[in-house]
């Protein structure tokens, strides 16, 4: 047996051998799915396939690394180097580099992240003489971003008649005009967002039957990873790819599909056997990660699932210690709570801050956990914050470098067009923006005719000189690295100067930023030859022959890098804080110690997510991904009471507390009550105070006892959670448009029942309604995440 399969159990050892036809490797949470996916790839090379002819698709560039350095080291050589392994994204720009031609973009396109996707779209939006604050440029994108996954066009989702019914309830009904305008917008400035580094691959493939040819017989295996996270686009591209030789191999949990919120379909895992005869399927079920209570609980939650590749996690893991719930009374106590207990585990069993993670289902949850932390003089670090790149002295910076390497690129244009002030007014380039569209011309191009457009004098002197720098910088790429014209234009520009000048502690900083910046370009020139990314096919960019055209590309190449880094690859992971971030976030992750919080109906699930079975299974999805991340210890906690945007909330307990086999439950209270973590109170374990104890306090221990000062916004004492009695109800069950809900109107809730409401309180954007259900009394509805039905 070769050294790198030593050590795979049965089910990894018979997937990573597995050679020809289709393969579906179900991986549960922890069972080593990275290990043998990278075996897997090393044993086909070991068998005489070329690197150049494997394609692994990733999620995270630092997966992607991570699995070549592995197999280099499983193989004792470089040949790993010549695998196409990587992000969707990153894979599929590199292949556009050399085919955008042929849909009519130049090779040199930007790519547009979040913020110039938004910023176009808020131009657009302007000039349509739409009001901004309706058409949000979010809820704008979102939607754009969702048509684009699915493989729906500007022409397409005009013409699509559920589609437009969509906007028309929403009250956006100039959606599809504003997607036809960002579409050209976009394809004017040489530019593709995100999701069109997928849309155009798609495009490729099947315009062109020559290319679609060229890469099915170039990429003879194809591996991808966390295939429950696909969506459509994602699907048909990898299923026109592997069309001639049908060497596909998929690797993902169907309990771990979190993310249709991203376009993201559980349907292609499920579906994956239909799709190709003769499946081979392999379900690894050992989990080496978290202990035997662990397991159990998420398995016993998971359960609950009708939509699931049946299989059972077990582990070779101790017991462990029973998971903990933990009520409180407020939100500030569950911080507090956490706080504290972080601090008792360290100096009780040795572990380190970066020991532990907090996980929660929505960012604002961080606020009582980061305050907590503070006081208890506890590190941390928030995931998924502002980015290096994200800063604006970086973004400035690379703007330049934008503008150099695409001159189309009107967004990173607008931006360093007058940074540092030059002298080139906001009327006169609005002018200029006014003539580009009307004439269909880009920015520069009117930059490039200033004069013949009506710009005179200084403003005129400022634009010439202007373009006579820009075209200076380009001309350097014919000579130079990008390292050098990067250090060049940040001296001619005058950005460097204009930084050293600010002596403030925050002007020093961004200094030493934007000198962070040039060294990440050097160790970029450094350790990549330009060459090294294109291969016998010329997928990176054809017809590469001369040093000019290597520069340039070096630069793209870079700038590439750079924008399609993922949340996952932004954070190294490195120092001893104690990590905070959202489940979602946390996906991929583990932790010796992880708390999660905010158990709570509306929360946690969702109370945007619980109308449809298959939203709620989403949501139970969630809840298993959030616990499989702890290896020895788990605590879950909720509270009474919560502010939600501004308002006193009262909570009932999420129902995947119920779902939790008790006996694997060790059930405490903290914040505020009387109630020793021991439980001991008249005997009872769970501290109950008599026999007449109400059935919340059966189901989830007794409410905790007021602080001996309360303030004016907290009841004296919070109502024990009732009862709730579920309702079904008759028929489809489709949400009301409650803009113009009010005081005396019938209606029907999914999970609560028929009931009137007796108050509407709150503003536009977060109205409130106090609705009386007939079985369940009174309950306040947050009308920007439930859902009425309102009967009239």
């Amino acid at each position: 047996m070769q050294d790198y399969l030593k050590g795979l159990n049965e089910q990894q050892y018979e997937a990573a051998t597995h050679i020809n036809g289709p393969l579906m490797i179900v991986a549960g949470a922890g069972s080593g799915k990275t290990k043998v996916l990278t075996t897997r790839i090393a044993h086909l090379m070991a068998q005489g396939v070329d690197a150049f002819n494997i394609l692994a698709l990733t999620f995270t560039n630092k997966a992607a690394a991570e699995m070549k350095e592995r197999i280099e080291k499983m193989l004792g050589n470089h040949e790993a180097r010549n695998l196409y392994i990587g992000t969707f994204h990153s894979v599929f720009a590199r292949i556009l580099r050399g085919e955008a031609h042929r849909l009519g973009y130049p090779n040199s396109f930007t790519i547009y992240d979040g913020d110039d996707s938004k910023s176009v779209l808020k131009t657009v939006i302007k000039e349509m003489e739409l009001d901004e604050k309706h058409y949000k440029p979010n809820i704008v994108a979102s939607r754009i971003s969702q048509a684009k996954n699915s493989l729906i066009g500007p022409l397409q989702y005009a013409e699509d008649y559920y589609i437009q019914q969509e906007d028309m309830r929403a009250n956006r009904p100039a959606i599809a005009k504003i997607y036809e305008a960002y579409a050209k917008r976009c394809f004017k400035n040489g530019a593709m967002d995100f999701d069109d580094l997928l849309l155009k691959m798609y495009e490729l493939l099947n315009t062109f039957p020559e290319v679609l040819h060229k890469f099915q017989h170039k990429f003879k295996y194809v591996l991808i990873d966390e295939y429950q996270d696909t969506n459509p686009v994602q699907y048909q591209i990898t299923k026109l790819l592997a069309a001639a030789h049908e060497n596909i191999c998929v690797v993902g949990d169907d309990a771990q599909s979190i993310y249709s919120f991203r376009g993201a379909t559980i349907e292609n895992i499920l579906q994956f056997q239909k799709d190709y005869d003769d499946v081979k399927v392999v379900k690894l079920e050992q989990n080496y990660r978290s202990t035997k209570s662990i397991l159990n609980v998420a398995n016993a939650v998971i359960q609950n699932n009708k939509g699931q590749i049946p299989k059972a996690l077990w582990t070779d893991n101790s017991d462990g210690e029973k998971i903990y719930l933990v009520r409180t009374m407020t939100d500030n106590d569950e911080g507090k709570f956490v706080a504290s207990t972080i601090q008792e585990q360290k100096l009780r069993n040795h572990y380190n801050n970066s020991d532990f993670s907090i996980l929660y289902r929505t960012n604002a949850q961080s606020r009582s956990y980061e305050e907590n932390l503070r006081r208890a003089g506890i590190p941390y670090k928030i995931y998924g914050g502002l980015s290096f790149y994200q800063r604006k002295e970086i973004k400035d910076f690379i703007a330049y470098l934008r503008v150099i390497g695409n001159t189309r690129d009107e967004e990173a244009l607008k931006r360093i067009i007058n940074y540092p002030v030059r002298g080139i007014g906001k009327t006169t380039m609005e002018k200029l923006q006014t003539i580009a569209n009307e004439s269909n011309i880009t920015l520069w191009e009117t930059l490039e005719r200033a004069g013949e457009f009506g710009a005179k004098g200084g403003g005129l002197e400022s634009i010439k000189n202007f373009v006579t720098m820009i075209r200076y910088f380009q001309s350097l790429l014919k000579e130079k690295n990008a390292f050098e014209v990067a250090t060049e234009m940040g001296k001619h520009t005058g950005l460097i100067k204009e930084l050293f000048s600010d002596k403030t502690t925050e002007g020093l900083a961004r200094y030493e930023n934007v000198q962070e910046l040039l060294n990440s370009i050097r160790e970029w020139v450094d350790t990549q030859d330009s060459l090294s990314q294109i291969d016998e096919d010329g997928i990176l960019i054809d017809n590469v022959s001369t040093e000019d055209t290597k520069n340039a590309q070096s630069l793209g190449v870079y700038l590439q890098q750079i924008t399609l880094l993922t949340d996952a690859d932004k954070d190294d992971g490195t120092g001893d804080v104690v990590k905070l971030m959202t489940i979602h976030a946390a996906k991929g992750l583990e932790f010796p110690v992880v708390f999660v919080g905010g158990l709570e109906e509306t929360l946690f699930p969702s109370g945007m997510s619980i109308n449809t079975r298959e939203e709620l299974e989403e949501e139970r999805r969630l809840f298993y991904v959030a616990v499989t991340r702890a290896k020895s210890k788990l605590w879950l906690t909720y509270a009474n009471t919560r502010y939600r945007f501004g308002n006193l909330v009262q909570n009932d307990p999420s129902r995947f507390i119920d779902e939790m086999p008790k006996e694997l439950v060790d059930r405490k209270n903290a914040g505020g009550s009387a109630y020793t973590s021991s439980g001991l109170n008249n005997g009872n374990a769970f501290g109950f105070r008599n026999n007449s104890a109400t059935e919340a306090e059966r189901r989830y221990g007794p409410p905790p006892v007021p602080k001996t000062k309360t303030t004016s916004s907290l009841p004296s004492q919070p109502p024990v959670a009732p009862r709730v009695i579920e309702h079904k109800p008759q028929g489809e069950f489709v949400p009301s448009d409650t803009s113009d809900l009010a005081e005396g109107d019938k209606v029907e809730h999914q999970k609560f029942g028929f009931g009137i409401v007796v108050k509407m309180e709150g503003a536009a954007h977060n109205r409130i309604a106090t609705v009386n259900f007939n079985l369940n009394g009174e309950k306040k509805i947050m009308l920007n995440y439930a859902k009425l039905k309102i009967i009239r």
